[in-house]
């Protein structure tokens, strides 16, 4: 997908995977934002997903390296996930953890960029970039 994006987005947990796996296609298109950012969540997921303290080491020096700018949870985003689990969980199945990412885009006002559309498009006002790997 080629799209011209001049607003700095967040990425999704699932862009950063695709990243860390050799995608090149995600690595291109994280590489050419020149503000980077990931809601504390997508931090967190990525944390959860290691294996190892050189994995985990690993995942902070990319964090460092790559200037991500990790979006702190604030009290706002913490009544929006509230707000998203209760309107969209039983109807939508949306995780907390979706919830979480969401309600960080919508605080800061800033494109989602993620390859699981589905897992957010139910709510409404929610900026979705599509990343196709």
């Amino acid at each position: 997908m080629l799209y011209v994006q001049t607003e700095p987005m967040i990425f999704d947990t699932d862009v950063i995977i695709w990243m860390l796996r050799g995608h090149k296609k995600a690595a291109d298109t994280i590489e050419k934002e020149t503000e980077r950012f990931i809601a504390i969540q997508t931090q967190l997921e990525l944390f959860k997903g290691v294996t190892s303290k050189s994995e985990l080491r690993l995942i902070k020096d990319i964090i460092r390296d790559l200037n991500f700018t990790v979006l702190p949870l604030t009290e706002n985003i913490g009544y929006r996930t509230m707000i998203y689990m209760e309107e969209f969980y039983l109807s939508n199945g949306i995780d907390i953890g979706d919830a979480y990412i969401a309600a960080t885009a919508m605080e800061y006002n800033k494109p989602l960029i993620t390859s699981n559309i589905k897992h957010y498009k139910m709510i409404p006002n929610l900026q979705l970039v599509t990343f196709k790997p």
